[in-house]
């Protein structure tokens, strides 16, 4: 399942509120909202419970036996963990917007690429590797596969993808564009985002009609009003008496409480792994939108502490290895050391915790402004006069 998913710059810019449009707002002084960082954690933390207690397939075969007969008083909460991927969407479309604002194109371009690819690359190479192994039995991609995951646009070329969360990449990547060219290019402003909130709205509203693979590709209408609550959520953070953007969060809060339900909720069936209520999703729903919000009105200013920003640190890493490294973790801890179910479950929660930190430690911290740098720098055009003069005969 971003990110998604994918980390962002989770600070906040101060200064004074600009109440028009008539110039560019450039980059102010900044500081870090923590709390977002530990938000984002636990985003991350209910789509593991959901990928190794809350549904059955290939966990299945880590476990030797479907998760609900292993957890028969909690499978049905941890089915509910999926929904940590829309927290992880509103959250996105906040942090997006601040880091967009005041940037020029190729520096938001540089950042999204030094945040979401290192870190990625070598989730990529390690799962295939452990796959590769003649005693796990989960199946591994062709080279050329691989390859084609290397760009993170797998899905829409039809290739066979490494990680299962990372569709929600290819959706954050369609929300960066989008936000990018509508946005960014032009210069980011209050007049700006709104007019973009309020002509994606209407366009995925439209597109649910049409049925049109290209623009459900381009328009996202399940997830576009995540993203766009998001961003409603950054300009009350602006502003906190901007109507305008309280009517966006509220628009798309009842929109994207809509897909949810539509998408998860089926009428109980006793052969269903589980029977999600409507009423718990539109809960879950509006507890994701409600905290963004406190934090992005500085109600929870006082969570400062510094461990969160570690925990926003490991939340991609663990993100991306999580949930196939974790069913060779299960199968290796439960099936092959006979530890029990819920021991094994922190455990692998826990290896998953350590990995991430190591992929952070060794590969984010200097692979992220190393490339970062490399797309920032301007390519020197100046060629020196190597020709050498023409003697006349």
């Amino acid at each position: 399942m971003t990110n998604t998913l994918p980390r962002a710059d989770t600070t906040a810019a101060r200064g004074p509120h600009r109440p028009t449009d008539r110039h560019t707002p450039v980059a102010a002084p900044v500081s870090r909202l923590r709390a977002l960082d530990g938000l984002r954690l636990v985003a991350a933390l209910m789509v593991a419970l959901y990928h190794y207690g809350g549904r059955s397939g290939d966990i299945s075969r880590g476990w030797g036996v479907s998760p609900k007969k292993l957890f028969p008083a909690t499978h049905e909460w941890f089915s509910y963990g999926c929904l940590g991927v829309q927290i992880f969407f509103v959250i996105s479309g906040f942090v997006i917007c601040m880091s967009g604002w005041g940037r020029p194109l190729r520096a938001f371009f540089a950042s999204r690429v030094a945040r979401l690819y290192p870190a990625y690359w070598a989730a990529l190479i390690i799962v295939t590797a452990v796959f590769a192994l003649p005693w796990v039995v989960y199946r591994t991609v062709t080279p050329s596969e691989f390859v084609v995951n290397l760009t993170m646009l797998q899905m829409p070329v039809g290739a066979h993808r490494v990680l299962g969360v990372c569709w929600t990449l290819w959706a954050e990547l369609r929300f960066y564009a989008l936000f990018a060219v509508c946005v960014v290019l032009p210069g980011a402003t209050r007049r700006r985002v709104v007019l973009f909130c309020a002509g994606w709205t209407l366009a995925a509203a439209l597109t649910a009609t049409t049925r049109q693979p290209f623009l459900d590709a381009v328009f996202m209408p399940e997830y576009a009003s995540f993203f766009i609550g998001g961003m409603g959520l950054y300009l009350l953070h602006r502003n906190r008496r901007d109507v305008t953007a309280w009517g966006i969060v509220a628009v798309s809060w009842a929109i994207g409480q809509h897909w949810a339900v539509a998408g998860l909720w089926h009428k109980p069936s006793a052969a269903a792994f589980s029977n999600r209520h409507a009423s718990v999703i539109i809960l879950i729903i509006t507890l994701g939108f409600v905290l963004v919000g406190a934090i992005a009105l500085g109600h929870l200013h006082w969570a400062n502490w510094r461990w969160l920003t570690v925990a926003g640190a490991l939340t991609y890493p663990f993100y991306l290895v999580h949930e196939h490294l974790g069913w060779v973790v299960v199968g290796v801890l439960h099936r092959g050391f006979g530890i029990p179910a819920p021991v094994t479950f922190g455990l692998t929660i826990a290896s998953m915790l350590l990995l991430a930190w190591l992929l952070h430690r060794f590969v984010e911290r200097w692979a992220t402004p190393l490339l970062r740098g490399a797309l920032t720098r301007r390519p020197d055009t100046r060629q020196p006069d190597t020709r050498q003069p023409v003697t006349p005969r």
